[in-house]
C-alpha cells in the first residue's frame, strides 16, 4: 500500500509489516519485564537463606516484603505523570537504572531496617519500568494485534519471578543469598546500555509534545525500516486532550474519572485475589489435609495456567470485544474458585486450579490493553501507571486479607467461596467500563450524522 501527503502515524503503522526493528522494541519491553518479575519475586526466594543467616524471625521480615510492594505502587504513580511530560524513553531508562542500582545496595544490606528502606528504593524503579514498558509497546503495535503483543510482553513477569526461582536455586547453595540481589542488580544495568543505544522513543509521544517533524521522520523511518517516500507529514488522530489540564488532570476529568475507577477497581480485585491464593494456598492445602510436596505443586499450578490463558486471551481481545472478553476471564475465575472449594479429589481439585490460574492471570495481565485503549496519548502512560499502582494496594490488602481469612477458620469451602466475590466485583466494573465505550460510540454516531 502507497501512502502518501499527510498520514495518521496509527494507520501507517497498521499498513506495514511488523518491522525487525519493532520485534526488537517488543523484545526489549518483555525483558524490562522480565527483569521487573526477577526482582519482585527475589525477596521470597532468599528470605529461608535470609532468616537463617541473620538470625530472626518469619515477622521480623514481613515490612521488608511490604516496602517493596508500597515501592512498586508509590513508583507506578509517579512514574506516569513523568513519562507523559518527559516521554516513555527517558523514564524507562532511568527506573531500569534506578531498580538496578538498588538491588545492588540491597545486596550489601546488614539490617532488616536498611534491607527495608533498599527495597521501597527498588520498589519505586520496578513500579515505573512496567507501566512504562507497557505503555511504548501499545503505542508501536498494530491495531489489529495490540491485545497479543501486550499480553506477551506482560508474560516477561511471570517468566522473571521462575527465572529468580531457577537462579535462586543455583546461586543460594555455593554463593548465599546476596548473589541473588547481584544478578537481579547487574542484569538491569547491563540492559540500560541496550536501551540507551536501541530503545526509541513513542513516535506518538513526539507528535502530540511538538517535536520536529525531521525528528519523528528519522525515528519513524528508523523503526519500521521504511524510507515514508511520498509521505509529507505524520499525524496522530486522536481526540483532543481535556482543555487546561495536566495528564492527571485528564484521567480524573469528568471524560475519564468513571472508567479510570473501574479500571482501578477490577485491577485491585484481581491483585486481592492473586496474592491471597499465592501466598496462603500452600497452609490452606496442608490443613485441608495434603502433604507439603502436594499442597506446594497445587500452589504453583495457579500461575502456571497463567501464561497459557494470557496468550489466548490476547489473541481473543484482537477478535472480538475485548473488555466483554476480560469480564469473561473475571466470571470464569469467580465461578471456578467457588468450584474449587467444592472438591477434594487431587486430580480435579488440580485441573480447576490450573485453570482458575489461567482465567485469573489472563484476565489480570489484560487490563493494561485496556487501560492503554481507554487513553489517549497525552495522558495514557499516567493512566497506565495510576492503575497498576493503585492496583498493587490490592496485592498489599491480599496478603493481610489472606491471614484474616485463615484466621477465622472458613473452612476451604469458605475460604474459596468468598475469593469469588471480588471476582464478581470486577465484572460488574468491567461491564460499567463497556457502558462508557456503547455512549461514546453513540456519541460519535450522533455527531457525525449531525
Amino acid at each position: 500500500m502507497t501512502l502518501k501527503g499527510t498520514v495518521d502515524l496509527q494507520h501507517l503503522i497498521d499498513s506495514r509489516r511488523f518491522s525487525p526493528y519493532q520485534w526488537l522494541v517488543l523484545a526489549l519491553c518483555f525483558l524490562i519485564v522480565v527483569m521487573d518479575g526477577f526482582d519482585t519475586a527475589a525477596i521470597g526466594y532468599i528470605a529461608p537463606s535470609l532468616i537463617a543467616d541473620w538470625g530472626i524471625s518469619r515477622p521480623a521480615l514481613a515490612p521488608v516484603v511490604s516496602a517493596a510492594l508500597f515501592g512498586l505502587a508509590v513508583g507506578a504513580i509517579f512514574a506516569g505523570p513523568l513519562a507523559d511530560r518527559f516521554g516513555r524513553r527517558m523514564v524507562l531508562i532511568v527506573s531500569v537504572l534506578f531498580f538496578g542500582g538498588w538491588n545492588l545496595a540491597t545486596a550489601m544490606a546488614d539490617s532488616v531496617q536498611t534491607l527495608t528502606a533498599y527495597r521501597f528504593a527498588t520498589g519505586l524503579g520496578l513500579g515505573a519500568a512496567m507501566s512504562n514498558g507497557l505503555t511504548l509497546i501499545a503505542e508501536y503495535a498494530p491495531s489489529q494485534r495490540r491485545a497479543l503483543l501486550m499480553s506477551v510482553v506482560f508474560c516477561g513477569f511471570p517468566a522473571g519471578a521462575a527465572l529468580g526461582g531457577l537462579f535462586a536455586s543455583w546461586l543460594i547453595p555455593s554463593h548465599g543469598w546476596r548473589s541473588v540481589l547481584l544478578v537481579g542488580g547487574w542484569a538491569p544495568l547491563a540492559l540500560s546500555v541496550f536501551l540507551l543505544f536501541w530503545l526509541p522513543e513513542s513516535v506518538r509521544y513526539m507528535l502530540l509534545s511538538g517535536k520536529p517533524m525531521e525528528k519523528v521522520f528519522r525515528t519513524v523511518a528508523r523503526v519500521m525500516q521504511d524510507p515514508l517516500q511520498g509521505i509529507q507529514k505524520i499525524v496522530c488522530m486522536e481526540d483532543k486532550p481535556v482543555t487546561g489540564g495536566s495528564a492527571i488532570g485528564q484521567i480524573l476529568s469528568s471524560k475519564y474519572r468513571l472508567g479510570s475507577l473501574m479500571l482501578w477497581l477490577t485491577y485491585f480485585m484481581g491483585l486481592l485475589i492473586f496474592y491471597v491464593l499465592t501466598g496462603w494456598m500452600p497452609l490452606l492445602m496442608k490443613d485441608a489435609g495434603f502433604s507439603t510436596s502436594k499442597a506446594a505443586l497445587l500452589t504453583a499450578l495457579f500461575p502456571l495456567g497463567g501464561a497459557i490463558g494470557t496468550v489466548i486471551a490476547g489473541w481473543l481481545m484482537d477478535k472480538l470485544n475485548p473488555r466483554r472478553v476480560v469480564m469473561t476471564t473475571f466470571l470464569l475465575t469467580g465461578i471456578l474458585l467457588f468450584s474449587v472449594g467444592q472438591v477434594h479429589a487431587l486430580g480435579l481439585l488440580s485441573l480447576l486450579i490450573f485453570l482458575a490460574g489461567g482465567t485469573m492471570n489472563a484476565g489480570q495481565t489484560s487490563m493494561g490493553y485496556l487501560a492503554a485503549d481507554f487513553y489517549p496519548t497525552q495522558c495514557r502512560a499516567t493512566g497506565m501507571s495510576w492503575m497498576l499502582g493503585f492496583g498493587r494496594f490490592g496485592g498489599i490488602s491480599g496478603a493481610l486479607l489472606g491471614a484474616e481469612l485463615m484466621s477465622l477458620q472458613l473452612g476451604f469451602s469458605g475460604f474459596f467461596g468468598l475469593l469469588a466475590i471480588p471476582a464478581l466485583i470486577a465484572v460488574l466494573a468491567l461491564a460499567v467500563l463497556q457502558g462508557l465505550y456503547a455512549r461514546r460510540a453513540v456519541g460519535k454516531v450522533v455527531m457525525s450524522e449531525g
